[in-house]
């Protein structure tokens, strides 16, 4: 394993233990989690892998293969920077409960595609420290602590959906996950099963929401709330008084949310049913309601949508926090080939650049590698 390889040949001995986290992909649920509503993410094969043995020194030093292949060594959390914050923040959160690590990373998920490096990153260390130090954290409160990092640390004010989906998911399965009372259980999705396939579109339109926008989404949200008399949006029952109530954007970020929980459920509902092949058309509302709505969308996600369900693709959507990275579409596999083609076509033709195509099968959360 390189990370091994890159972790003794910097830090001069093997690690003490190596954890691997992944990103995910969200099957539907978008924008719900930090106004406590429901999400239906799964975890991707791509994610990071961290090696790491304890300090007693207070002092961190970092590798990552993905930048310069030189350690970092920061003698205080205020040193660290960059890609390094996600780490710090993390052991910053813990306190004096670790005094300090050696830590090697590697990473394959695709950067900027939306699929949650971050949070994979998070949740690797989380998960490693908490082994390493016998901690006894569950896999739900080291997505807290690693959400707890990202906002309190990072300053990028997400919800628990991606911590969660990264330290909870099963292989075959869908988490769903209530972010109120973080209740969840993995819901099987096999698609295979009935010839179909999920196709991530990676827009190449690399994003970067942790300045205004995003955090503007929830302000927006909480103020809406706060107007409506409610917690949050996701306690709105009474859709067409609340919207009675407000005006502009947060009517608009409020229509999105509450109509957003709905079809999440609904598509439980047809996974339950055994009825896969019909969650298309709530993939289209979804995305409808992302671009006109949350207006989260891009140019290039509306394009690979369309294109895509032009192609032969039963539904599709933009997936993550948007503002460009990825889409989703599902595809009868006799149907891959020519969606790929109809979205690609459709770039060229806007003089965008080439997208990007994996394959999303839903994989395992963090689990030790060696």
């Amino acid at each position: 394993m390189r990370v091994i390889e890159a972790f003794t040949a910097a830090y001069g001995s093997s690690p003490q233990t190596v954890w691997h986290a992944p990103g995910r992909v969200n099957l539907i649920g978008e924008h719900t989690d930090y106004n406590d509503g429901f999400v239906l993410p799964f975890a991707v094969p791509w994610g990071v892998t961290a090696a790491v043995t304890p300090r007693t020194d207070g002092t961190i030093r970092l590798l990552s293969l993905q930048s310069s292949g030189e350690p970092v060594t920061m003698a205080t959390h205020a040193d660290s920077k960059g890609w390094t914050r996600y780490v710090v923040g993390v052991l910053d959160m813990l306190g004096d409960r670790v005094a300090g690590a050696d830590i090697a990373i590697d990473g394959d998920v695709p950067q900027g595609a939306g699929l949650s490096s971050s949070a994979a990153l998070e949740v690797a260390v989380a998960s490693a420290i908490n082994d390493l130090h016998g901690l006894g954290m569950t896999p739900m409160e080291i997505a807290l602590l690693g959400q707890k990092a990202e906002n309190d640390f990072v300053g990028m004010p997400c919800g628990i959906m991606d911590q969660a989906a990264s330290a909870l998911c099963q292989e075959g399965h869908a988490l769903f996950l209530d972010c109120r009372s973080l209740g969840s259980r993995n819901i099987p999705l096999d698609l295979a099963a009935h010839g179909l396939s999920m196709l991530i579109i990676d827009t190449q339109a690399h994003h970067e929401h942790a300045g205004g926008e995003y955090a503007k989404r929830r302000a927006e949200c909480e103020s809406a709330a706060r107007k409506l008399g409610v917690a949050a949006l996701r306690d709105v029952t009474d859709l067409a008084g609340a919207l009675d109530q407000l005006q502009g954007d947060e009517r608009k970020r409020t229509m999105h949310v509450v109509t957003e929980n709905h079809r999440v459920e609904a598509l439980i509902g047809l996974l339950r049913a055994g009825a896969v092949t019909e969650i298309g058309a709530l993939l289209n509302a979804s995305h409808l309601s992302l671009r006109d709505q949350y207006e989260v969308s891009s140019p290039e996600l509306d394009v690979a949508v369309e294109a895509a369900l032009r192609g032969g693709a039963r539904g599709a959507r933009m997936t993550g926090g948007g503002f460009g990275g990825s889409a989703i579409a599902l595809v009868p596999v006799e149907r891959l080939e020519s969606v790929q083609e109809s979205v690609s076509a459709a770039y060229a033709e806007r003089g965008f650049q080439a997208p990007r195509y994996l394959p999303a099968i839903p994989a395992p959360g963090a689990r030790r590698v060696a």
